[in-house]
């Protein structure tokens, strides 16, 4: 019993470190901004080279959170989309 119980114990402890190893290989899709303000650091997720807007409200100060604004709507999308193609100079819809 006493065997059994060391082999689970190592199993485990290998199956962390390779699980350790594997996040450490993989390449992360993050992006870290340092707060200059409170000088912490923040990493957000980054998918399809998108920073989720809602994900800023993590960097806080003084309690309030980081928010985006966008003046003329310039910068922001609604939404991404794989089935459509808009070319607005070319009038392509």
């Amino acid at each position: 019993m006493t065997s059994f119980i060391s082999l689970n114990l190592f199993i485990t402890k290998y199956m962390n470190r390779l699980a350790f190893i594997a996040e450490q290989i993989k390449g992360k899709e993050t992006v870290t901004i340092t707060d200059s303000r409170s000088g912490k650091s923040f990493e957000l997720p980054v998918k399809n080279s998108f920073v989720n807007s809602n994900d800023l409200t993590k960097i806080n100060h003084k309690g309030k959170s980081l928010r985006s604004y966008d003046p003329g709507y310039m910068n922001t999308i609604t939404c991404t989309s794989t089935i459509s193609y808009i070319d607005g100079d070319k009038g392509i819809l």
